[in-house]
């Protein structure tokens, strides 16, 4: 009996997973997620106010005039079989308890690291490694910022050898997207299984 050959448009399964996109104040969180996108991201950047006054932290941030009040939304296609959608979620103290919410689901997170303020990306750390949630830092590279080797850098943020660490242009498609890439294979080294069993399926040219 012969069988007619498979139509890889009907056969291709998709999978999509929410991935974190977190970090300090200033991060980078939103350029990232715009950078990436391939739809218009959905972005919530309000202006400074005086409601910020004494309470943000523009050290270091000159040129800092607006700032995430609830997310960042956006989709990027990795590959025939799998598609992400980014949340960003806020990095001030006041908005952190938002993050249960956007974190529920995630299979994983980019914590953006600026080493100019390299503390303020601790939170985000201490966020994923309490809740198990797997992640990896990607330190944002500004252009204004000073150079340091990656074992110093995980050396003052105290990660844990298993944590990646990677240098990321949050401005850059490509770059972000190999950063995305890293954090998937890592999910995929320690838990194959974990790709298929937080995504979801949708069935593609039904």
């Amino acid at each position: 009996m012969a069988f007619a050959p498979s139509d890889p448009a009907i056969d291709a399964v998709l999978t999509a997973h929410k991935i974190l996109i977190a970090g300090g104040f200033g991060a980078g969180k939103t350029t990232l997620v715009s950078a990436i996108s391939e739809v218009r991201p959905l972005l919530t950047e309000e202006p400074l106010s005086s409601a910020s006054v004494g309470r943000d932290n523009l050290v270091g941030l000159p040129n800092k005039t607006t700032t995430t009040v609830a997310l960042d939304f956006g989709r990027i296609t990795i590959s025939e079989s799998l598609v992400l959608y980014l949340f960003g979620v806020p990095g001030q103290e006041r908005f952190w308890f938002m993050w249960d919410e956007l974190a529920y689901g995630a299979l994983g997170a980019v914590v953006l690291a600026d080493v100019r303020r390299l503390d303020d990306c601790f939170p985000s750390v201490n966020y994923f490694e309490t809740r198990d949630l797997p992640f990896i830092v990607a330190v944002n590279c500004f252009d204004d910022a000073p150079r340091y080797d990656l074992a110093e850098i995980r050396l003052a943020l105290d990660l844990d050898e298993d944590v990646p660490l990677v240098l990321c242009d949050a401005r850059k498609q490509a770059s972000v997207k190999n950063t995305l890439i890293r954090l998937i294979e890592s999910i995929a080294a320690g838990n194959p299984a974990t790709l298929t069993a937080q995504g979801r399926r949708l069935s593609i040219g039904r």
